[in-house]
């Protein structure tokens, strides 16, 4: 008898062993699921931040007064500081004109940026790119297109003797007309020596 009585305590001694890792097997189960949840919800805070700062955190980054025309290139903000500046820097004053969802103004935009004589000599200018029409009707001597470019003198003077080679819109220029615009330049400057 003594083995029945150590039987059923073995029993309860193999009851208590098989208890025993099904709750530690839970308590594992319930830390590894705890764990799993505290982790994916550290990612998704840390993810979360992530895409705000990204959108967030990434200002739109200033647009340069060249708008693509020159960033090396001086530029003048608004027309009235062109023409003080044209005024009292007694240098000619080149404006152009142009929209940036226009495909003729990205062209000559374009050729204009990588033609580095048109770059160096520019730096003789003062300079002015417009996005938008003034009030100025002196500006738009013959129509509102784009893009053009008008050369104006020191004495506020705008030169309607510089023109492209088109009748019907005597101050567009093309892509192909980057020589034109080169010479053009350079007699805006000739002019400037002989006549003031």
């Amino acid at each position: 008898m003594p083995q029945s009585k150590h039987q059923p305590g073995r029993h309860v001694n193999l009851k208590l062993l098989s208890s025993l890792p099904g709750a530690a097997m839970e308590k594992r189960y319930m830390s590894i699921f705890l764990l799993l949840v505290a982790i994916s919800c550290a990612l998704g805070k840390d993810t979360g931040k992530k895409e705000t700062k990204e959108t967030t955190a990434k200002p739109k980054l200033p647009q340069t007064l060249s708008r693509g025309w020159g960033d090396q290139l001086i530029w003048t903000q608004t027309y009235e500081e062109a023409l003080f500046r044209a005024k009292h820097g007694n240098k000619p004053l080149m404006i152009i004109h142009h929209l940036d969802d226009c495909p003729h103004s990205q062209a000559l935009k374009k050729v204009f940026a990588e033609h580095k004589d048109i770059q160096k000599l520019a730096e003789k200018f003062i300079l002015l790119n417009l996005v938008y029409e003034t009030t100025d009707k002196n500006l738009s001597p013959d129509g509102q297109y784009v893009p053009r470019i008008l050369f104006i003198d020191p004495s506020l003077t705008v030169r309607a003797d510089i023109t492209g080679r088109y009748s019907n819109r005597l101050y567009a220029y093309e892509p192909s007309d980057i020589s034109l615009l080169y010479s053009n330049m350079q007699k805006a400057l000739k002019l400037l020596k002989t006549e003031l």
